[in-house]
Parts: structure tokens; sequence; C-alpha cells
């Protein structure tokens, strides 16, 4: 699959379905992707409320796509999941993006895409990875229907199902995984959440090796954490002009390997300084 158009997706924030005040105040934190939760920020109790909610203002918002605003559903084959979307179908105007939990096969996304194009329902999808299901069949989930725009490692389920911690080593078979199947269906990837909101240096360390792994940005919980998750995730000046020296340099070349900054550059390494000089121009 080529690489679907490059957008930013450095960064994103969770908005709990049930207070509609926060929609607004969450699309101005700087995040790129803004996310109402119908899912584990809603106690059963009150799902069908949010629910209800949550589509009532997707339908009614004046959205200019600058932030990705989207609808975390329950899983698509729980009550909850087949509810919301079922008023997904029936709502006037669908929310522009859909994240989809605790998928564990790619039929899951097969069945979900050919009901809204049943329906003409233009929605996107993300895809959570957190299952140990889903995280053996992440190459063919990633490849399941060309609405997904991008794969999101949930680290926390995906520890329980591991039965390991949630450190960076223990996950980090699991993270290479979900970013090797989103490189080969041209994808985003999205890393999990770090969850000590004190520890803000952690949070960079652990956003730097991400980046490092291929992820194209993290999650926040807090707004305070969003710009520093964008800086990490944004080609530094530095990278930016490299990328350029690189280009410049197979450009005026008529050979596969050129040399620059005193290093052997094989054609090969185009791909990720056009990548770079991408990600640096979107935003």
């Amino acid at each position: 699959m080529p690489d679907a158009p490059i957008r930013p997706r450095r960064s994103f924030i969770f908005a709990p379905g049930n207070k509609p005040e926060m929609f607004p105040k969450a699309m101005t934190t700087g995040a790129d992707i803004m996310c109402v939760d119908l899912e584990d920020a809603i106690a059963p109790q009150h799902k069908a409320a949010a629910r209800a909610t949550t589509l009532s203002w997707f339908a009614e918002a004046a959205l200019d796509g600058s932030v990705e605003a989207m609808v975390r559903i329950n899983p698509p084959r729980t009550p909850d999941g087949m509810r919301d979307v079922d008023a997904i179908l029936s709502s006037p105007k669908a929310p522009p993006a859909l994240m989809l939990p605790k998928v564990k096969t790619p039929g899951e996304i097969t069945a979900l895409a050919e009901l809204f194009d049943e329906f003409k329902i233009p929605a996107r999808l993300h895809v959570i990875i957190e299952t140990n299901e889903a995280l053996e069949a992440a190459w063919e989930i990633a490849r399941a229907s060309e609405r997904i725009d991008a794969l999101f490692f949930g680290g926390v389920d995906m520890a329980a199902d591991l039965r390991c911690r949630t450190s960076w080593q223990a996950l980090l078979y699991a993270r290479s995984r979900v970013v090797h199947a989103a490189a080969g269906a041209g994808v985003d990837v999205i890393d999990v959440p770090y969850l000590d909101l004190n520890d803000i240096d952690g949070m960079r360390r652990e956003a730097e090796a991400a980046e490092e792994l291929g992820f194209s940005g993290k999650g926040s919980i807090h707004p305070k954490q969003v710009p520093i998750l964008n800086e990490v995730f944004t080609p530094s000046a530095a990278a930016v002009a490299h990328a350029k020296r690189i280009v410049a340099a197979f450009e005026q070349a008529d050979t596969g390997l050129v040399v620059v900054d005193g290093k052997l550059m094989e054609k090969p390494v185009l791909r990720s300084m056009y990548r770079v000089l991408a990600r640096a121009g979107q935003v």
C-alpha cells in the first residue's frame, strides 16, 4: 500500500463523551487529534446519554479540519459498540473519524467498513492495537480497509494481555510489531499516552524513544503534555536542513551513492528524507 497523504498526528487528547463543555476546550489544546471518548471514560449507566450528546455535537459542530476530531466508540462486537454504530448510521451527520478499541481481527474492520459503505458513511478509521489477538494479526488489520488512517498502540491493555509490565522495555516487541504493521500499510502509528503527569522529563524521553522507533505521535492525558509532544514529533531545523542536503546531493548525482556530511548515503535513504521534509511541511 502506498503511504497515505501526510497530516500532523503528533499528539492527541481525549474528552469524555458525557462532558460536551470540554469538547471545544480540547480542540484548542494544540493537539493534532481530539477524540471524544465513549468507551473507558464513560460508566455503563451513562453510555446512552454520552452517545446522544456526542453525536449531537458532531452533527452541529463546524469543524474546519485543522484539528482532527473523532470519536472512540465502544468495541464494535459488544452491545454498547453495536449501539454506537447504529446511532452513527442514523445520525444526520456522522463524526469524520472513529477510533476503534479492543479490535481482535481484521474481519471486524472489514465488516464495519462494508456497513459504512452501504450507508454511505464517509468516516475514517483509527484502530487501536491493544489485544494479544490484534498484535498477532496487526499486519492484516492495518490493511483491512482503505478507510484506516492510523494504528494506535494501547499499551495498558496490551500489557495486561501479555502479562507484562507497562515499561518501555517490556512492551518494545509489541510496539515494534505495531510500527511494522503500520509502515507496511503506509499509515500513521501513534503511541500510548504517558500516564505520570508529574514526570514531564520521563514523558519526553519516552516520546523521543517512540519517535526513534518510527511512531508518528503520542497521546496525552493533559494539555500541558501537548507542546512537548508536538516538539518531539516535529522534525528539527537541523533534521530538515540535513534532509535537504541529502535530497540535493542525489538530485545532482548520476549514481545511487553520495557522500553527505562525511557519510556514505545510498539512494533508499531518500524515502526517509522526503518523509522528513513532508512532515516538516505539514506543521
